[in-house]
């Protein structure tokens, strides 16, 4: 058949041909291959190497041609032509974008370190990741297509997470699992299994798996770097240790009233062994108070243990806070647990309200009878811990969202600490910037010596929601561009996010509410942005909250924006008739 007839009758089949001379100029092209090509006005007398390079070889490769954004090709083998010139050859190609997308993901999924495997529907094994091969020793092709239930088996007497979440549609999130395959291997797993849920439809259930014993692995070495450190550390009160707080009130930098308070009210609070919670927003320096009451307690000579709630896997943090015995599970050890190892000092649990509402309960038995037992044990141990916690949203916030237990919260917030966040302290921004200033000189070996006004003020301007720790950055990131010779920070050196802020605000010195006469555009502003606030009091009858939820801004947003405008709230509400001007 002539080759002009076969391109014909391939492009209602989807299929691209295109008839190439010796020279590997095209000859002709279906309908098909224009559009595939994205060539509307033509293709004869273009060079091949023009149109799609990844054809110029013959033999039909499994190279793709990428044509477009998000389009591949692909060539398919070509039947034999008539009529072609010496040296000429027909070239046959489909679309093969999705095959392209497969290939990506293939080799995204087989880089990540955590076992994935995929069932369809009918629970037969579709896919396992290089990673899924290696632990549980599988032979791939062996298993593709078969139940899963053929190829792994409890060993727990539970059901298989993957069958589960097609049945229910609901994903299983941080289930441990022991399991063994048929080909003899037992794994101690911890996954997460999820269904594939499209309009309704399940197609498919999928687990990522992590293996405990590198979980475990990880566990032994913390609490064994931490027993040492308590055994290094025992006995030289007063020398310092890698367990011990650094910071103590002194190095709380401050001039502002507000942040006086608190520095106050913590050194008092130090003298106790009443637990503490401590509220802030991220970067405000809730540690740098946790560790400053520690210093400043009879607790001094003790130990300082800090864990982070959030940074530990749900099924790690139990163990790590109340300690293990042998056989708890599969390879696990008696080990002491954070609890035991702070026993006469303190512990700060930070971000209190990412722990699980389970693993909660067992700390708020701790908290009231001073014991602990650990995981696998019968054995109940007598501890002297005192603890402190940090949360970074509103403790009520949290107990509102079910992210904080409300017993556990009267438990660890006998005494409760608000650490005010920079914007309502901005009187201690220069103070800050100067011994930050001071702090990268010595780290960076500059000779800066202070920030320029103009600098200053667009720091008053900035509403920092990343808090003293932006302000730290910030002062890194200029004093890393400033020129060598330059000894004074000014705002082009400061990060583009800082100088762009679109609003305003006064120095703190001249935060008095503005005159509703006054004559410049900011000053009108000003009067209007305090009005509005003013008629939003009176509408949710002084809900500070549902006011800043319908003016969309923070709660401490508006908190400091009633501060700085002196608004009565009392006074407001009690005077509901009377002309927004003389509030």
């Amino acid at each position: 058949m002539d080759y002009r007839e076969i391109i014909q009758v391939l492009s209602p089949c989807g299929l691209g041909a295109l008839a190439v001379d010796a020279e590997e100029t095209i000859l002709a092209a279906n309908p098909a291959a224009s559009r595939l090509l994205c060539r509307p006005d033509g293709l004869s007398g273009l060079p091949l190497s023009l149109v799609a390079p990844a054809f110029c070889q013959d033999g039909g490769g499994e190279q793709y041609a990428h044509v477009a954004f998000g389009l591949y090709l692909q060539q398919c083998p070509a039947p034999e032509a008539d009529g072609l010139p010496a040296g000429g050859r027909l070239i046959v190609f489909r679309e093969a974008t999705n095959d392209a997308c497969h290939d990506v993901l293939m080799h995204v999924i087989n880089q990540i370190s955590e076992s994935v495997i995929i069932c369809d529907a009918e629970n037969r094994i579709w896919l396992l990741n290089d990673a899924a091969v290696k632990m549980d020793s599988i032979v791939t092709q062996d298993v593709i297509g078969e139940d899963i239930s053929n190829v792994y088996f409890p060993r727990d007497g539970k059901e298989l997470n993957i069958p589960q979440v097609i049945a229910t549609k609901r994903p299983l999130r941080g289930l441990r699992q022991y399991y063994s395959t048929r080909y003899g291997k037992n794994v101690d797993i911890v996954a997460n299994t999820y269904p594939a849920v499209q309009d309704g439809q399940v197609l498919a259930g999928y687990s990522i798996m992590e293996d405990w014993s590198t979980i475990d692995s990880l566990h032994k070495q913390i609490i064994d770097l931490q027993q040492k450190l308590v055994e290094r550390s025992g006995g030289a009160s007063h020398s310092r240790s890698a367990l011990s707080a650094h910071y103590s009130f002194a190095d709380i930098i401050h001039i502002s009233q507000s942040m006086g308070s608190v520095v106050a009210q913590c050194r008092r609070v130090a003298k106790s062994d009443s637990s503490v919670m401590i509220y802030g927003e991220t970067g405000t320096g809730k540690e740098l108070f946790a560790q400053s009451i520690h210093n400043a307690s009879p607790r001094a000579s003790g130990p300082f243990l800090a864990i982070n709630c959030a940074a530990i896997p749900e099924n790690l943090l139990e163990s790590l806070l109340f300690g293990t015995e042998k056989g708890a599970y599969t390879g696990a050890e008696r080990r002491a647990g954070l609890f035991e190892q702070a026993d006469g000092g303190t512990l700060l649990l930070d971000e209190i309200n990412s722990m699980n509402i389970t693993l909660q309960s067992k700390l708020l038995r701790v908290l009231q009878d001073g014991v602990i037992r650990r995981v696998g044990g019968m054995n109940e141990i007598r501890v002297d811990v005192r603890v402190l916690s940090n949360i970074n949203m509103p403790p009520y916030e949290a107990i509102a969202q079910g992210r904080l237990r409300r017993d556990l919260f009267y438990r660890l917030g006998v005494v409760n600490i608000n650490v005010p966040p920079l914007r309502e302290r901005r009187e201690d921004i220069p103070l800050l910037a100067k011994h930050f200033i001071l702090e990268c000189n010595r780290k960076l070996s500059r000779a800066v010596r202070d920030i320029s006004g103009e600098t200053l003020e667009r720091f008053y301007a900035y509403d920092w929601p990343g808090n003293v720790r932006e302000l730290q950055h910030a002062i890194e990131h200029a004093m890393n561009v400033l020129p060598d010779d330059a000894s004074v920070i000014t705002p082009e050196y400061l990060p583009a996010h800082i100088t762009a802020t679109a609003h305003e605000l006064p120095h703190p010195a001249r935060q008095a509410a503005p005159s509703s006469s006054a004559g410049s555009l900011s000053d009108a502003m000003q009067d209007m942005e305090r009005r509005t606030i003013c008629r939003m009091l009176r509408q949710t009858g002084g809900n500070i909250s549902e006011s800043a939820r319908l003016l969309q801004m923070s709660r401490q947003r508006l908190q400091y924006r009633i501060k700085r405008y002196q608004i009565d709230i009392a006074a407001l509400l009690a005077n509901p008739a009377e002309n927004e001007n003389d509030t």
